[in-house]
């Protein structure tokens, strides 16, 4: 079970990546955009996104080298919000 400051941030990576697919429904969001926006170290946000690809959330995909990558919301992640 997840804590209320887990939720939190769980919440504001979900809400970022959805205001990032309305804004750009074309193209995944990067993730300096998406550190920025949820204000979050890359280090921290890079293991909330691990976490939530295994939960079958978001789909992150890393360029070569592993440092800059995108994440697009995946359709159970989109049902999360939704809820």
């Amino acid at each position: 079970m997840m804590d209320e400051q887990a939720m939190a941030l769980l919440a504001g990576i979900l809400e970022a990546l959805w205001r990032a697919e309305r804004e750009r429904p074309d193209k995944p969001c990067s993730l300096a955009r998406l550190s920025k926006q949820t204000q979050l170290p890359m280090s921290v946000l890079r293991r909330q996104l691990t976490l939530m690809a295994d939960a079958g959330l978001v789909e992150v995909t890393l360029d070569e080298g592993g440092i800059s990558g995108r994440v697009a919301l995946r359709d159970a992640g989109r049902q999360l919000i939704a809820e």
